[in-house]
């Protein structure tokens, strides 16, 4: 029932008619010995070569949220691929799982360099793809992931952070970050302590970041998620959706990643 829900909930968030033209086909990949299952999303109606961006799924794995995001993206012209970041295409049914898995990405940065480089050489590649344009947002642990490339200094124009982890052990060092850096933050995030973001405007500021810092008012822990409440209510978690911060925090992206792209 939980899944029928959420699909519903996914599929009235689509526009439909702009949706006609978009391709979304799964693709699989390899990163070192493992399989990644992502997904990758374009119109083809277009013809020119256009900006690609990465999106990085939630704790839960790799799934129906991340490809809809996917496909969003490609009905404002971008190719997009949904990355897998846990391998296998693996998802989680439970906080408890999802935060096994999620812990086991972040205990081992090298192991997930090498996933988001993989996925990013496949969009690179991609014939719809300008590959000296490429992006990345993520959403809670995604959105964690990406400003980790960004202080590892990946070659990318923007990363998005959508109410994304900002603690980390290994802070950017002055000059590395190549990305600017958008992170929408919801002020009622608990996930997000007060100490913890004044640790990452600090770091950023230390490390010369072209950043951009923006919290929602009355924002939960993932605000972006129509299914968002569907977990408060299963799993007693402190999490939440915002349909006037998800429209918001969309707008911003968008203005941010079409200015990221002029430069």
């Amino acid at each position: 029932m939980k899944r029928l829900i959420f699909a519903l909930l996914l599929l009235l968030y689509w526009n439909t008619q702009a949706a006609a033209a978009i391709i979304g086909e799964p693709v699989s990949y390899k990163a070192g010995e493992f399989v990644m299952q992502g997904y990758l999303a374009y119109d083809d109606s277009i013809a020119e070569k256009r900006p690609g961006i990465l999106v990085v799924h939630e704790w839960w794995g790799h799934n129906e949220y991340a490809r809809m995001r996917a496909r969003m993206l490609a009905e404002l012209g971008y190719t997009a691929l949904a990355v897998d970041m846990y391998g296998e295409g693996k998802e989680a049914e439970h906080p408890d799982d999802a935060g096994k898995f999620a812990a086991e990405v972040r205990q081992n940065m090298a192991a997930a360099t090498q996933r988001f480089i993989a996925a990013m050489q496949v969009l690179e590649k991609h014939p719809t793809v300008d590959p000296q344009h490429i992006a990345a947002i993520g959403y809670c642990f995604g959105g964690g992931v990406v400003l980790e490339m960004a202080r590892q200094g990946l070659d990318l124009d923007a990363v998005v952070s959508f109410h994304g982890s900002l603690a980390t052990s290994n802070p950017a060092t002055p000059g590395v970050i190549k990305a600017r850096i958008l992170v929408c933050d919801g002020a009622d995030d608990k996930m997000s302590t007060p100490e913890q973001i004044q640790a990452f405007l600090l770091e950023m500021k230390a490390a010369g970041a072209d950043y951009t810092f923006i919290s929602y008012p009355g924002a939960k822990h993932s605000f972006t998620n129509p299914g968002a409440d569907i977990y408060a209510e299963k799993f007693n978690i402190p999490v939440g959706y915002n349909a006037e911060a998800d429209k918001k925090s969309w707008q911003d992206m968008q203005e941010f990643l079409k200015d990221s792209f002029a430069k």
